[in-house]
């Protein structure tokens, strides 16, 4: 595939089946909402300032972070590098679908990346692989999930209980397996377990030897660099 999707649009079609595509997954987002609210109540956080948290951040794994770090005297500069941490793999995330984003009027292409996450990211460069050039997947899923993230955290704030530990019933993993099948699913080809057997090891390094969170970038970086020196082997035979 070329590094352009030409013929890229967003309709309200594919913004619908990116809704309907992504609310089986949405349905375990409103758990980790529901945990978000009950913890950010613990620490002192007010319900609407919960709220507000969740619809304006929609980050969870950083809003966790962000609670580890609340208190009286909330330090600053280690709050910002923690967040910026665990969310420097969308600098890599929005490179990576720029080529299909570039023939979308700035407002879409700009205005789509502010409900990306993790989920619909995987969902929309699996279609890009596979030729699919209707962005509108990539906003209704992004929809879908940050509804329900805000439903689950204002059932958190409205009951002050729920599921604090949800890695005690194997819920913190969910978004970890959507994402392998988006792998599994995605290009046939043994020269792509290169980059990602590259990504694994310098992540598990990563965990290992340098800072919490670093090893999402670290991964990240490595994959791509191995990706770079040794392409898939459609682009070997294309420039051979």
């Amino acid at each position: 595939m070329s590094s352009e999707t030409p013929g890229a649009h967003m309709d309200l079609a594919g913004v619908l089946t990116g809704i309907r595509r992504m609310a089986p997954l949405s349905l375990f987002v409103v758990v980790f909402g529901l945990a978000f609210g009950v913890a950010a109540l613990s620490r002192g956080l007010s319900g609407l300032e919960a709220l507000m948290m969740s619809a304006l951040v929609f980050a969870g794994a950083s809003q966790f972070a962000a609670l580890e770090l609340w208190g009286d005297e909330i330090p600053l500069l280690p709050l910002i590098a923690t967040t910026f941490a665990i969310n420097a793999r969308h600098l890599l995330m929005g490179a990576a679908i720029q080529p299909w984003l570039a023939h979308l009027p700035p407002t879409q292409r700009y205005g789509s990346l502010v409900l990306m996450s993790d989920s619909n990211w995987a969902m929309a460069a699996a279609d890009r692989q596979n030729g699919e050039t209707n962005v509108g997947m990539l906003v209704g899923g992004g929809i879908a999930l940050w509804l329900t993230w805000v439903l689950g955290t204002l059932l958190g704030v409205i009951f002050g209980s729920g599921i604090e530990e949800p890695q005690r019933f194997g819920l913190d993993v969910i978004m970890g397996c959507f994402l392998l099948a988006m792998l599994v699913g995605g290009r046939r080809d043994l020269s792509m377990l290169l980059p990602w057997t590259a990504a694994a090891l310098a992540a598990l390094a990563a965990m290992t030897w340098l800072p919490m969170h670093s090893h999402v970038i670290v991964g990240a970086l490595a994959g791509g660099v191995a990706g770079l020196l040794f392409p898939a082997r459609e682009e070997r035979e294309a420039t051979a």
